[in-house]
């Protein structure tokens, strides 16, 4: 497919190497004002802006996904594909169902479970686990311990459905499963797909066993250090 795409106006070259993608086009919008210099928007179809800048001398860009896996789904193919970018990390909120994580806890997930069907299209005879880059992963716990950050690293649930009264239930929870968020698992696989490199770093926005949560101003502004350690790594 030639460039620009349906969803991407952006020309070639316009995207570094490594994208972070939150699911918010304003946290996206947050990041290149207060974290990036010489920024400079990209795309902006749909509002679904992306910007490339710098940070601490590496280029990098930063652009939304969206909502759901069919979103991220498409953002994601075509950045691996038709922009050639190599890395994409998300950079979300989740909904723990781990007693042990508090509010505002990372979770760098090193495998995603999903309630989606996104994987049949691959036309696989069994089931496919889709798991993090190694690579990123490895750069990821080893920054957060540096960094001396309250994190976990495990599985996420990416589902399909946002109001779900069950989706918190002991079932997931007793497989081990940290957090529930909608993303991650489909970036995993078009990753995987498209042999290049994915992590989802997620903070907790959200306790579905306790009630907590954090307002929507909260989740758009105050997770700086999932973002700076997402930029570290980048």
């Amino acid at each position: 497919m030639p460039i620009p795409t349906p969803h991407i106006s952006a020309k070639k070259g316009d995207f570094a190497k490594t994208v972070l993608m939150p699911g918010d086009p304003l946290r996206a919008k947050f990041i290149a004002e207060n974290y990036l210099t010489d920024a400079v928007l990209v795309n902006n179809v749909r509002g679904v802006q992306g910007y490339t800048g710098n940070y601490k001398g590496k280029r990098v860009s930063v652009m939304a996904s969206g909502m759901g896996i069919p979103s991220i789904g498409i953002y994601s193919y075509e950045l691996f594909n038709f922009y050639d970018v190599d890395n994409i990390i998300r950079v979300g909120s989740a909904g723990a169902i781990n007693k042990d994580l508090k509010l505002r806890d990372i979770v760098i997930a090193q495998g995603a479970c999903t309630t989606s069907s996104y994987g049949n299209q691959f036309g696989l005879p069994g089931t496919f686990a889709p798991i993090a880059s190694f690579e990123l992963l490895e750069k990821a716990v080893n920054t957060a311990r540096d960094m001396k950050l309250r994190y976990k690293v495990g599985n996420l649930l990416s589902s399909d459905l946002f109001y779900d009264d069950g989706v918190g239930g002991k079932a997931w929870t007793k497989m081990g499963v940290l957090a529930v968020e909608m993303e991650a698992a489909g970036l995993y696989m078009n990753a995987a797909r498209a042999g290049k490199n994915a992590l989802a770093i997620c903070t907790i926005s959200d306790h579905l066993l306790t009630g907590e949560e954090l307002d929507s101003d909260a989740r758009q502004n105050s997770f700086r250090q999932m973002m700076e350690l997402a930029l570290t790594i980048a």
